[in-house]
């Protein structure tokens, strides 16, 4: 349901299941009319993305892309949108800086983990389908807007990337209609514009193990914020391990390490991505990546419960 939630019907806040979690948008206009409309256009937008770049839906752009291009060649591509090419093209670009930590063609093999049912692939399954798991078998012309798997057991999944670009087109289409203080949020991934007009925004890291909560508290301004957590889908397996959505693509395993990191930067299209790859990294190469990079911060919170953040928040000593 659509609600205006100020005296003076300034702040407008909308939210709906897509993209199998929550999307919410808030938003500061003086007009109700017009702000129903544009969080109706966000949702709009956020349905468009999920159709498109969706795994579960036969019809959408990826599912097609992962019956085709398996079967093209250098000499016959298959021909994809600008759209598709971009986070192609960006899915890569973190394939390469994270040495194959980031990597889209993971549900290779993930894909036959069942995390309702408490099932995963068979040992076999993972030996036949490990050599699949390898970003450089998607050969992609960024000129041509073409692409074709090298390897016939390729499977793409966007969905280390897709909510974050999906966030990002929504503080882009509020930003085209002039709102200056907005926040959008796909489940672990929220871009906010602007300053809760005065004050920061507040997003909070949730408690990924007892109680349910809020472990750490991030204030934010025109920035985004990914969580990747292993509490987000994930069994107990037979001899007592956690097993999680978030895979090794070198060993089509869970990873054993983390069990939530934050990223914060300028866009969700980055902080997506690199909150998957410093998960899988793990803390010390995680967070010397994020070092490198001037435009992004990292919050790490280990399955011990230790808290480690990046250079550009480590507290005073």
């Amino acid at each position: 349901m659509f609600s205006v939630s100020a005296a003076h019907a300034v702040w407008h806040s909308d939210e709906q299941a897509i993209m199998g979690t929550r999307v919410s948008v808030t938003l500061w206009h003086d007009d109700p009319a017009v702000a129903q409309r544009l969080a109706a256009q966000v949702m709009t937008e956020m349905r468009r993305i999920d159709n498109t770049y969706s795994p579960y839906k036969d019809s959408s752009d990826l599912s097609l892309m992962n019956r085709e291009a398996p079967e093209r060649s250098a000499a016959n591509p298959l021909t994809i949108s600008p759209e598709m090419t971009r986070l192609l093209d960006k899915a890569l670009y973190y394939g390469r800086l994270t040495d194959g930590a980031f990597d889209i063609t993971f549900a290779s093999l993930a894909r036959y983990y069942d995390y309702r049912a408490g099932t995963q692939p068979s040992d076999s399954q993972r030996e036949q389908l490990l050599p699949a798991i390898d970003y450089r078998h998607v050969k992609l012309d960024k000129a041509a807007h073409t692409v074709y798997y090298t390897q016939p057991q390729v499977y793409v999944d966007l969905g280390g990337i897709a909510k974050g670009f999906a966030v990002d087109r929504a503080i882009a289409l509020l930003r085209e209609a002039g709102v200056q203080h907005a926040s959008v949020s796909a489940g672990g991934d929220s871009r906010v514009l602007g300053d809760r007009y005065g004050r920061p925004w507040v997003v909070g890291i949730k408690q990924p193990r007892g109680a349910e909560g809020v472990a750490i508290k991030v204030p934010l301004n025109d920035s985004a914020i990914s969580t990747s957590g292993d509490y987000e889908r994930f069994f107990i397996g037979a001899e007592g391990e956690r097993i999680h959505h978030i895979i090794n693509p070198r060993t089509g395993k869970s990873t054993d390490e983390l069990a939530s990191v934050s990223i914060i930067g300028p866009d969700g299209f980055d902080t997506d991505a690199l909150s998957t790859s410093v998960f899988v990294l793990g803390a010390a190469k995680g967070l010397a990546l994020i070092d490198k990079l001037p435009a992004f911060d990292a919050i790490l919170i280990t399955r011990a419960g230790k808290v480690a953040y990046s250079r550009g928040l480590a507290p005073p000593e």
